[in-house]
């Protein structure tokens, strides 16, 4: 990324709040717990790279990528709006398609969900090799929200309340959990909206 865009992401991201009616995917609530909800998320489609590096590393490198790409790093220099969450996700070598192209042992996939007004025929095609342009079915997802900083302490300290939670409503999980994060680094940590999602059986 050259510095002008560089610059130009750290606007964007700057301009990423609430305030402004940030687009978010689709869902309706199915049914909410003392701890957590249960929600059924519309298809959307995202853009996503899978980076290797440490977790609190890869959401900034991963962030760094993507924004490039909305800002106008694609076929045609088309800016896409800034949308909410950013996800984060471990993945494996093992896994399919398409995030099979993990470069090392493990990784994490970033994902940017992309505004509902695009489709996979009309979104522009990334000029960096490592984004990955794809449809998310609807899936339904336990959730937890946590405000606070984004630590990994903090992380797995609801990750397993939210896993004892679905434990004891009976209710079970695949895959890797994905963490969500609403808002800008710059924002107090005490205001923050932070979200883990667990995909339900």
């Amino acid at each position: 990324m050259t510095r002008f865009h560089h610059l130009a992401a750290c606007i964007l991201f700057a301009a990423w709040s609430p305030a402004m009616a940030v687009e978010e995917p689709q869902y309706q609530v199915v049914r909410s717990y003392e701890a957590f909800e249960v929600r059924r998320y519309e298809p959307y489609l995202v853009a996503e790279a899978v980076v290797s590096a440490a977790p609190d590393e890869a959401g900034n490198q991963g962030f760094r990528i993507l924004s490039g790409y909305i800002f106008g790093q694609n076929k045609g220099a088309r800016r896409i709006e800034m949308t909410a969450p950013v996800a984060q996700a471990p993945t494996r070598i093992a896994m399919t398609a398409p995030v099979a192209q993990s470069p090392g042992p493990g990784g994490f996939v970033i994902q940017f969900a992309m505004p509902q007004e695009w489709t996979l025929e009309t979104l522009p095609e990334p000029l960096d090799s490592r984004i990955t342009l794809r449809a998310i079915p609807a899936r339904t997802f336990a959730v937890i929200g946590y405000s606070g900083t984004w630590s990994r302490i903090r992380y797995e300290e609801n990750l397993r309340k939210l896993q004892d939670a679905l434990a004891d409503a009976g209710l079970s999980w695949h895959g890797e959990p994905m963490w969500a994060r609403y808002d800008p680094p710059w924002k107090p940590w005490f205001w923050r909206r932070n979200e883990i999602w667990l995909e339900l059986d």
